[in-house]
């Protein structure tokens, strides 16, 4: 937990000890400015005489005070008679705090800025991205809530809200955020296949072609064909950036060309197979681009050679475990990694076989956590994970010559994902698993940043003035939207019976099998006539034949179809006879038989 002190306290405690130092060293100047103008005077006033004017032609410089002889050493000389009220107990306790000055010089754990710090609330999902711009007066953050908030350090107050948020790739968790080296621009990496560029205030500058997902060869299409995975910005150059993606490629870019990449490289297994980079970065003086893969290896390329890598580690970090964070140092001559096989190592870029150095036990859940250098190269800080309600989330310092961890910070009760220790301001940014993002900062040696919010106190809100009752005051002055004031039904009634919607007819009964979606009533078709006296015959079909003579005596006495129309020509039916030539030619065979 980070530790909080009584500044008013402090500020007069500081306030004290300077102007005592001011007093001592303004005494020592006094008196010495007023021994060197007694001796010159005393010098000029013997310089009459011959003897005098010889001697002071050799001495260079004032002479010595009075109560120095002759015969003491250049340094008892040299040295300034004490002040008044300044005792050899003072000069001792000067030198003690001059040797107390160097030893905070020499041990990095008192440059670390962590005596105070501020929260601010991004979400209550993961902090998974930090940008910081180089002046570090704009912190973005990103998450896993698919949300990117802006902070001004000097436009907050002790409220702490984000003056902006917005979600720049839609439905896409934020992998990465980074400033340009000029901070006009913010590289934007997502869950999606295609990077994005965006100005200080959020909006669109160019966005990454996606490329062909159906082609095979990863360098015959003009972008990434699978998800985003980290991205980084030239240290040199201010329009390119690299990003790393799923597809088993690193691609540079150039932000006037967003159409195709810059230059492509492929990282490739010890069989020669693809393998997906999860991280990569840019050496100190942008020669070099390296990648941490999934299969444990670091692979490192001259920038402007992509064919083969320059330096390749094959057992960096146990196979399968996603490297999260690749980082060199501001000296350029080490590479610091973190694995996701809770380690954390410093390589020799001079020899890259084995590493310097190795932290193990560093617990890793995040394919992003981060390490970075100290301002002064002396130290490396990582963060650990922790499971929920399992302990807390801790920033842990190493000393980069022997290794031994020096320092840690008990974060919050989350893992702790990101870290970023700002140059210019001193100051530690911090993002965690459960939506936070803290700054650590020390008021004295600390610039700016946090320390320019801190001291504005929060804004008053402002009472809106409520009406206990509405009242109504003219809502209809001018003429043209005046209505006239009803003062008869008979009018109104002409008026709706003008209105085709008021006097609207009702709509009749349906006849028919229905329209416009409406179904007439049962029984109403023909179809379901037959059907409902279908349902209601009870007489019994089971034999056809006894069903159809039924109606032959009744059909027999009361003909209706044919003997009707035979009975003016012929009252007696004549049926035709059967003759002899009838006879015979159904004797005949079937092939001498007629067609007809």
């Amino acid at each position: 937990k980070a530790r909080t002190f009584d500044l008013d306290a402090i500020f007069e405690q500081t306030r004290r000890t300077a102007i005592e130092r001011s007093q001592r060293v303004l005494g020592r100047l006094t008196n010495i400015i007023s021994l060197f103008l007694l001796r010159k005077e005393e010098s000029e006033s013997s310089s009459d005489s011959d003897s005098d004017s010889e001697s002071d032609s050799d001495v260079i410089g004032p002479p010595p005070p009075p109560q120095y002889s002759a015969s003491g050493n250049d340094e008892e000389r040299m040295k300034p008679p004490p002040a008044e009220g300044h005792t050899s107990s003072d000069d001792d306790d000067d030198e003690e705090e001059m040797q107390d000055d160097d030893d905070d010089d020499d041990n990095p754990v008192k440059k670390i800025p962590d005596t105070h710090e501020i929260t601010l609330q991004h979400g209550t999902k993961t902090v998974s991205a930090l940008g910081l711009d180089p002046s570090g007066a704009r912190l973005v953050t990103g998450g896993y809530d698919y949300d990117m908030r802006f902070w001004d350090f000097a436009g907050m107050d002790q409220a702490f809200q984000a003056f902006r948020s917005l979600q720049p790739c839609e439905c896409h968790q934020i992998k990465s955020l980074q400033y340009s080296i000029t901070g006009d621009v913010i590289l934007v990496v997502s869950g999606n296949a295609q990077a994005k560029v965006v100005d200080r205030d959020g909006f669109n500058v160019m966005e990454c072609i996606k490329g062909d997902q159906y082609i095979v060869d990863m360098a015959n299409t003009k972008g990434h064909t699978a998800m985003l995975n980290s991205g980084y910005w030239h240290p040199k150059i201010k329009e390119e950036f690299m990003t790393c993606s799923n597809d088993g490629t690193v691609r540079t870019w150039d932000v006037k060309s967003e159409k195709q990449h810059k230059s492509l490289f492929k990282p490739r297994s010890s069989h020669g197979k693809k393998v997906v980079p999860t991280c990569c970065t840019y050496s100190r003086d942008g020669k070099l681009i390296a990648a941490g893969c999934q299969d444990g290896t670091i692979q490192i390329w001259d920038r402007n050679i992509s064919v083969h890598t320059k330096f390749h580690c094959r057992q960096a970090h146990s196979p399968g475990s996603d490297t999260s964070c690749l980082s060199f140092s501001y000296d350029g001559m080490s590479l610091a990694s973190r694995g996701g096989d809770d380690t954390l190592k410093i390589w020799d870029i001079r020899n890259f076989r084995k590493p310097v150095n190795v932290a193990t036990g560093l617990t890793n859940y995040f394919s992003m956590t981060d390490c970075c250098f100290s301002p002064d190269d002396k130290l490396l800080l990582t963060g650990t994970s922790v499971k929920k309600e399992e302990g807390n989330g801790k920033l842990v310092f190493f000393d980069r010559a022997s290794f031994q961890k020096v320092y840690e910070i008990e974060v919050t009760n989350a893992s702790v994902i990101r870290c970023l220790w700002h140059p210019k301001l001193n100051q530690i940014m911090v993002g965690t698993g459960n939506g936070l993002a803290k700054v650590y900062y020390d008021p004295v040696k600390s610039h700016r940043g946090a320390m320019l919010c801190v001291v504005k106190s929060k804004r008053k809100q402002k009472q809106a003035e409520m009406l206990t009752q509405d009242y109504i005051i003219t809502p209809h002055a001018l003429p043209m939207f005046r209505e006239a004031r009803q003062r008869s039904t008979k009018k109104q009634l002409e008026k709706d019976r003008l209105d085709p919607k008021k006097s609207h007819k009702p709509e009749p009964p349906v006849s028919g099998p229905g329209r416009g979606g409406r179904v007439a009533a049962h029984g109403g078709t023909l179809s379901s006539f037959i059907v409902k006296n279908i349902a209601l015959d009870k007489t019994d079909d089971s034999n056809p034949r006894e069903a159809i003579l039924r109606h032959a005596k009744e059909a027999s006495e009361n003909p209706y179809w044919i003997a009707p129309a035979y009975t003016e020509t012929q009252p007696e039916p004549l049926f035709a006879e059967e003759s002899e030539d009838d006879e015979e030619a159904e004797k005949e065979p079937e092939w001498k038989k007629r067609k007809i």
